[in-house]
C-alpha cells in the first residue's frame, strides 16, 4: 500500500510525514520547500503480530508495511506546471490512494498560501488541479483510441466508449471516483491511471487545543461535505504526532494519556487506509518467522498464497487455517487443534482477517 500525502503548501504535510516515519524531511515556512518526494516505509502496528512473536519466539518478525510519499505542495495551476506541478502530479499517479491533508487550524505564525484558512476552498483547489490533470490525460488517451478504433477491435471500442464517458464526467468538474461504473468498466479505467480514480483520505490537521475530540468547526464542515464511501475523513494533530514520534513507547503512552487520547494518530490513519482500500491481514507463524500479510477483502486461499509466492498459488493443494482469536483464547496451537478450530481448507476458502495459515502446495 502506497499513500501519497498531498495538499497546499504549509498545511503540515512534511510535519505529518516526519511524525509517521520518524524521518527528517525538510520543514520550512515557505512554499515548495519539498521538491523531490520523500518516501518512508512504516511498519503497521499490530498487537496480534506481537503476540505471535511471544508465542512462537522466532528469530524474525515481519510486520505489514505502508509506504508514505510526501509530495510537494500543489497550488492553483499545478496541472499546467505552476509550482513544478507536473512533476509532483506524476508522483501521485504512482500511489494506491491519496492522503489529502487540509489545514483546519488558525495560526498567525504559519503563512497560508491563499491568505486565510478555508478548508473547503483548499480542498477544491487541489481537487480541481487533479481533475484538470486527468482531463489532459484522458484527452490524450482518447485521441489515440480514436485513431485505433478504425481497426474495429472490440477491446479498443470498449476503451474508447469508457474514455468518452469519463471525459464527460471530468468536464463537469467531478472526480472519476464519483462516477458510477460497472465492474468491467472499473477494470478498464484502472488502465487509464487517472489520479481522481484513486480513493482519498481527507486528513484534517487540527490544533493542540482541539484535543482530545479533534473536532472544530472546520473538521465538521469537511466531514459534512466530503465524507463518502470512496473518501473518508480522519482528524489528526500533526504537531502532536511529531512530538510523540520522538518519545519512547512508555513515554508515548503517558503523553497520550495526559492528552486524553487512546492511540497514535498513525494507527487511526493506517486503519482508515485499510478500510478505504478494502484490505485485510492474515498471518504466517512458525519457529523461523512470524509475518503479517496484506490482501484485499474477498481473496480466496490460493490468491492469498500467491501474495507470498506465485508458486504457492500455482501449486496450491490446501490451507491449514486457524484464527488468531481462537489461538489467543486457547493459548497454543495444540489446544486450538484439540478444540477442532484448526481446519484444512480448499481452493474456495475465503480468507478472513486474523487467519493464521500454513499453505500446502506442490510445483
Amino acid at each position: 500500500m502506497k499513500l501519497g500525502i498531498v495538499g497546499l503548501p504549509n498545511v503540515g504535510k512534511s510535519t505529518l510525514f516526519n511524525a509517521i516515519t520518524k524521518a527528517r524531511a525538510e520543514v520550512a515556512n515557505y512554499p515548495f520547500c519539498t521538491i523531490d518526494p520523500n518516501i518512508g516505509v512504516v511498519s503497521v502496528p499490530d498487537k496480534r503480530l506481537d503476540y505471535l512473536e511471544k508465542l512462537y519466539t522466532p528469530p524474525k518478525k515481519v510486520p505489514a508495511v505502508v509506504n508514505f510519499v510526501d509530495i510537494a505542495g500543489l497550488v492553483k495551476g499545478a496541472s499546467k506546471g505552476e509550482g513544478l506541478g507536473n512533476q509532483f502530479l506524476s508522483h501521485i499517479r504512482e500511489t494506491t490512494a491519496i492522503v489529502h491533508l487540509v489545514r483546519c487550524f488558525e495560526s498567525k505564525d504559519i503563512t497560508h498560501v491563499e491568505g486565510a484558512v478555508d478548508p473547503l476552498r483548499d480542498i477544491e483547489i487541489i481537487n480541481m488541479e487533479l481533475i484538470l490533470s486527468d482531463m489532459e490525460s484522458i484527452s490524450k488517451k482518447l485521441e489515440k483510441l480514436e485513431k485505433d478504433v478504425r481497426l474495429n477491435d472490440k477491446k479498443t471500442l470498449e476503451q474508447r466508449d469508457l474514455a468518452i464517458k469519463i471525459k464527460k464526467h471530468l468536464d463537469s468538474a467531478k472526480s472519476v471516483r464519483t462516477l458510477e461504473l460497472s465492474d468491467a468498466e472499473k477494470i478498464i479505467a484502472k488502465g487509464f491511471f487517472l489520479i481522481t480514480d484513486k480513493p482519498v483520505l481527507y486528513v484534517c490537521n487540527v490544533a493542540e487545543n482541539d484535543l482530545p475530540s479533534m473536532e472544530n468547526r472546520y473538521t465538521k464542515i469537511v466531514k459534512e461535505k466530503f465524507e463518502t464511501k470512496e473518501a473518508q475523513v480522519v482528524p489528526i494533530c500533526a504537531k502532536i504526532e511529531a512530538e510523540l514520534s520522538e518519545l519512547s513507547e512508555d513515554d508515548q503512552k503517558s503523553f497520550l494519556k495526559d492528552l486524553g487520547l487512546e492511540e497514535l494518530g498513525l494507527n487511526r490513519l493506517i486503519r482508515a487506509g485499510y478500510n478505504l482500500l478494502g484490505f485485510t491481514t492474515f498471518f504466517t507463524a512458525g519457529k523461523d518467522e512470524v509475518r503479517a500479510w496484506t490482501i484485499k477483502n474477498g481473496f480466496l486461499a490460493p490468491q492469498a498464497a500467491g501474495v507470498i509466492h506465485s508458486d504457492f498459488e500455482r501449486g496450491f493443494i490446501r490451507a491449514e487455517v486457524m484464527n488468531y482469536n481462537d489461538l489467543w483464547r486457547l493459548g497454543n496451537e495444540k489446544a486450538v487443534k484439540d478444540a477442532g478450530f484448526l481446519k484444512s481448507e480448499g481452493k474456495e476458502y475465503l480468507v478472513k482477517d486474523g487467519d493464521i495459515i500454513e499453505f500446502r502446495f506442490n510445483v
